[in-house]
């Protein structure tokens, strides 16, 4: 599904270059859930920033089956996220002055929908999270575990082929990060990639596969135990 070739991100500013990513080469199945771990600042936002189309690499080649990412414009991208991907943030970035359910509709804007099928999704996600009994509060009516499912609805919303997961249960206590993490598991087993970056080493091993990150580089790849 998705292969990252020789990839490198460098930011430059006042004449110093900073590295962000050296030289990834990495590879992820359809279906597959992985965590990326790694200390801060070791590249992990950078690379999925990389896989959400967001950040454009300095090098390399980002295959999406048989498309290379690299060769699109900024249209043909905005379009690629908005068929494909799904963003669950670890701050919620749910906005204030709407509703959950007018928050959940966002991740629509940019698809072909009409009134009918657009509500009928927006029910269907609220459902998935379960937080269909919130639809017409306002995120600040919400505990921290509740706008983090009713942002997951939003990525979800539109069906997306991959999830790109940063830091989803950083601001969560215990169980509600179990919560959002059970979650994501279920979107896997229904078909999902999941990409998380995650610093819990015990959401990590939920996973199918743990990617270890150091100084812009991938330095350990293991499959979880079964």
């Amino acid at each position: 599904m998705i292969k990252l070739e020789h990839i490198r991100r460098s930011y430059v500013s006042e004449d110093i270059e900073t590295t962000a990513l050296a030289d990834i080469n990495l590879e992820i199945a359809a279906g597959e859930f992985v965590a990326i771990m790694g200390p801060s600042g070791c590249g992990k936002s950078t690379l999925l920033n990389t896989l959400g189309t967001v950040d454009r690499p300095t090098g390399g080649h980002y295959w999406f089956h048989d498309s290379d990412l690299m060769t699109l414009n900024e249209a043909g991208l905005a379009q690629f996220r908005a068929e494909t991907l799904g963003f669950v943030f670890q701050s919620f970035n749910l906005i204030d002055e709407l509703t959950i359910e007018e928050n959940i509709e966002l991740g629509l804007v940019y698809r072909k929908a009409n009134g009918g099928n657009r509500r009928k999704r927006v029910v269907e996600a609220m459902d998935r999270v379960g937080i269909s009994h919130r639809a017409r509060h306002y995120p600040n009516q919400l505990s921290g575990g509740q706008q983090q499912r009713a942002a997951i609805a939003r990525a979800i919303v539109g069906d997306p082929r991959m999830i790109l997961a940063d830091e989803p249960t950083g601001n969560l206590d215990t169980e509600n990060g179990l919560q959002v993490m059970d979650i994501l598991a279920s979107l896997n087993a229904d078909g999902a990639t999941v990409v998380m970056v995650t610093h819990s080493p015990s959401h990590a091993d939920m996973a199918q596969r743990r990617i270890d990150m150091l100084d812009g580089r991938v330095v350990a790849s293991a499959a979880r135990a079964i």
